[in-house]
């Protein structure tokens, strides 16, 4: 690890801090990060690799430099949107606008209820801090100077929030390091978005590495990213040229599948065709290919076999929005805890080595220092971050069970990134409405899940873009360049806070410029509005049960004798757990087991919906490839498949820059196109 290394890789991530909001909500274009594979990080790698190193000559950067350039660009990139700011900036002004409209927040007091430290100061000027937000300060095209943002109302609230998101990231990155032994060593997951960067990057003492001179890799290249191209060049004229279709539209056979149908499964016989997913797919087991390929259609089978009989595994049993109680929600929370179970079982050794040695135990197997320092790093950020929450007001028991199914949430997202290469999920469960659902709204206290409700709205609502999925591939690709894990994990701690003082400060600069103009009503309305509709409707409910005035009296293990499950949703957890302990037995007992486990945490998510078919269309390939040409002939392709990938990402970066240009020079809004999901 070297210092312009260092230095190159926190100016990439204050740029990605600095351009995320602009990119997203201004020009109005596929998301600069969105996923777990960001195509303006990846291309810009692919650019770098292809045509900036060559011409660096002597100052030409390595591999290895160019990895950890990567690590905290990428550490960056899970601040400015759906990883921390999307939601955090709204979540703390506009409370104060939408209660005005909402008179059931207005009668129950309920922003009574929140410390004050948790939203922002609008006691000196009300005007100013909310109406400015919402409206915008700025008059046509005349923007306003940085001394018009009303700062002084966010210091106390941004240094309540931002304290603990570094807490939780800090805890991550440690945790991060623990694991990567393990997974990468002792179990050998695939890693395939890392084995993709590594193939990027130069060999040490090479100029270029050999995928950038093998000629099947650049004829796919080019010819994914000429599609792509075409594509967009008919957004533009498409009077002049004809689109080359994506998709297949398979509708007519929704008369043979009815039950599919009435599931709620039509979507999926009009499939996108990802060719990255497709890539992807290549280099990970045709198992779990093929799960992810037959999954959705698994799930609106299932769900319109229950359909028929009128039961909605999908509609609400109480609350409103995210965090209602959904069976849904709940087998997915299921399959996650049976999913970390296996996880700890297959590396019990490893895991209680690493845990012992960190609390002072000599005992156990040889254990990596980066590995034991992350340990320790990881229990007392924890620590930390426990005492941030009980600061608060969440009772102790609560704090723990809360920041355990939150952290168990990131550790299978990064599982699954690691092992599949999915590079769009997020956790479909909530922390705050798992203990809604399992303990009942007068056992956990109202106000104890309206706080809940508010830290998940800003930490864990929308982690489509987190923190340990890019720490557990980037520290894959140093490892691969045979970089020290603990500098660069380091100097991902001081990406993410430099981040942290950029994005925050330019989202507020072009909100109060804009106003709502610059944004979108999911996150200036629905997540600001979530935590406060639920809460009022227990309130009232646990008014009719002649509750209201016991409110969260005394604590909340003397409160457990009122517990009251939702036995659905619990019923949902198990089933969703079972399955994946029966399908985890079923994998090791039996060589040619189709299904993998890791498919009922994702058959009923959006993203497998969206690229379930490309996944399959990847296990017929890979399967044919292998059966009739063997090992030697899947070798050889190795690089289409690369192509394939890097041609999508491409594909998506340059209609990106060239919308930035059009804008810079026109001061017009670009035409948007999306490539990669996100």
């Amino acid at each position: 690890m070297t210092k312009r290394s260092v230095c190159l890789g926190l100016v990439g991530a204050a740029l990605v801090c600095g351009l995320c909001f602009f990119n997203d909500w201004v020009l109005r274009q596929n998301y600069l990060v969105g996923n777990n594979m960001p195509a303006s990080i990846y291309g810009l790698l692919i650019l770098a690799v292809v045509l900036l190193n060559p011409l660096l000559r002597r100052f030409r950067l390595t591999g290895a430099e160019l990895a950890v350039i990567l690590a905290l660009t990428l550490a960056g990139a899970s601040i400015p949107g759906g990883g921390l700011v999307r939601t955090l900036v709204p979540t703390l002004v506009m409370p104060h606008h939408l209660v005005k409209t909402h008179a059931g927040w207005r009668q129950e007091k309920i922003l009574d209820s929140v410390p004050p430290r948790m939203l922002v100061d609008v006691s000196s000027d009300e005007d100013t801090v909310v109406n400015g937000y919402v409206q915008g300060l700025g008059k046509g095209d005349e923007h306003i100077s940085v001394d018009r943002v009303p700062w002084r109302a966010w210091l106390v609230p941004l240094g309540f929030w931002l304290p603990m998101a570094l807490a939780l990231w800090v805890a991550l990155i440690g945790l991060s390091l623990a694991i990567h032994p393990q997974w990468s060593r002792h179990e050998h997951l695939p890693f395939p978005i890392a084995q993709f960067t590594a193939a990027l990057l130069p060999e040490p003492g090479e100029r270029t590495s050999p995928l950038m001179r093998n000629r099947m890799f650049w004829t796919t290249v080019c010819v994914v990213l000429a599609i792509h191209m075409n594509n967009f060049a008919c957004q533009w004229f498409p009077d002049f040229l004809i689109a080359i279709p994506t998709y297949f539209d398979l509708r007519p056979l929704a008369k043979l599948l009815p039950v599919l149908v009435r599931g709620g499964g039509a979507g999926l016989l009009r499939p996108h065709i990802y060719l990255i997913i497709i890539g992807l797919a290549y280099f990970i087991p045709s198992d779990v290919s093929l799960s992810f390929g037959v999954g959705p259609f698994l799930w609106y089978i299932l769900l319109g076999v229950f359909a028929t009989y009128g039961v909605n595994l999908t509609a609400p049993v109480e609350g409103v929005s995210y965090f209602s109680l959904k069976p849904q929600s709940f087998a997915l929370f299921g399959a996650n805890v049976g999913v970390l179970l296996a996880v700890v079982y297959t590396g019990r050794r490893y895991y209680r080595s690493v845990l012992g040695q960190a609390l002072g135990s000599r005992g156990g197997d040889p254990v990596d220092a980066s590995a034991l320092w992350g340990m320790r790093v990881f229990l007392v950020a924890c620590a930390l971050l426990v005492f941030q929450l009980w600061l608060i007001g969440i009772e102790l028991p609560l704090v723990l069970m809360y920041v355990g199914f939150m952290i168990m949430g990131f550790v299978v997202l990064s599982r699954i990134i690691a092992e599949t290469g999915l590079i769009y999920l997020k956790c479909y469960f909530w922390p705050c409405a798992t203990l809604w659902a399992f303990f009942g709204a007068q056992a956990v206290g109202p106000r104890q899940l309206l706080l809940m409700m508010l830290v998940t709205t800003v930490l864990f609502i929308d982690p489509r873009e987190a923190l340990m999925p890019f720490m557990t591939n980037s520290l894959k690709v140093l490892e691969l360049h045979k970089v020290r894990l603990g500098g660069p994990a380091l100097a991902c701690v001081a990406a993410i806070v430099i981040g942290m003082m950029v994005a925050v400060p330019v989202t507020l600069y072009i909100k109060y410029d804009m106003g709502n103009s610059a944004g979108e009503s999911w996150s200036t309305i629905t997540v600001p509005k979530v935590a406060y509709d639920n809460s009022v409707a227990i309130r009232r409910k646990l008014a009719a049960q002649g509750h209201g005035a016991e409110e969260e009296t005394g604590s909340f293990l003397s409160r457990l004798g009122a517990m009251s499950a939702t036995p659905v949703c619990v019923g949902s957890a198990a089933a969703g757990f079972v399955l994946v302990l029966l399908f985890t037995v079923a994998r090791l007992r039996f060589t040619r087991w189709p299904l993998h486990p890791l498919m009922f945490v994702t058959w009923c998510s959006t993203p497998l919906r969206w690229m379930g078919v490309s996944y399959l269309i990847g296990w017929v390939v890979k399967t044919a490839i292998a059966r009739y040409g063997g090992s030697r002939t899947y070798n050889v392709l190795k690089p289409l498949f690369m192509g394939l990938i890097a041609g999508e990402v491409l594909g998506a970066l340059l209609p990106s820059l060239f919308g930035g240009l059009y804008y810079l020079i026109t001061n017009h809004q670009p035409k948007m196109f999306i490539v990669i999901p996100g």
